[in-house]
């Protein structure tokens, strides 16, 4: 019994480990909108699932619904973690995520900014 909670224990760690793998934070400085949804100034929790063109990232904020939108993921050394924003009728669209290691390229065209 003991050797399988071992087991478990290791199955566990593995798996936050995994998850810790494709998940980020990062602050955005402004309010910033992703489809229809306005994300508050402040820290957002990233996760992300897929690779390349068939990525889904999660956006979370505290105190919000979580929004998931589709993404291309492209592998390339940054300088720092930045966000990259458009300005459409007075919104700050979002329109990439810069990590270390790797960039979100949102796939949402800015027309289909909805409420603008």
């Amino acid at each position: 019994m003991k050797r399988l909670g071992i087991g478990l224990l290791a199955v566990l760690f593995s798996l936050s480990a995994y998850a810790a793998k494709n998940s980020h934070t990062v602050v955005l400085t402004e309010t910033v909108q992703v489809g229809s949804t306005k994300l508050p100034a402040g820290p957002i929790k990233l996760t992300w699932t897929g690779t390349g063109s068939n990525a889904q990232l999660t956006l979370a904020s505290k105190g919000q619904t979580p929004v998931t939108v589709p993404v291309k993921i492209v592998a390339e050394k940054n300088n720092e973690p930045s966000v990259s924003t458009i300005s459409i009728n007075g919104a700050q669209v979002l329109q990439e995520v810069q990590l270390n290691d790797l960039t979100f390229v949102f796939q949402t065209p800015p027309t289909a900014v909805a409420g603008n």
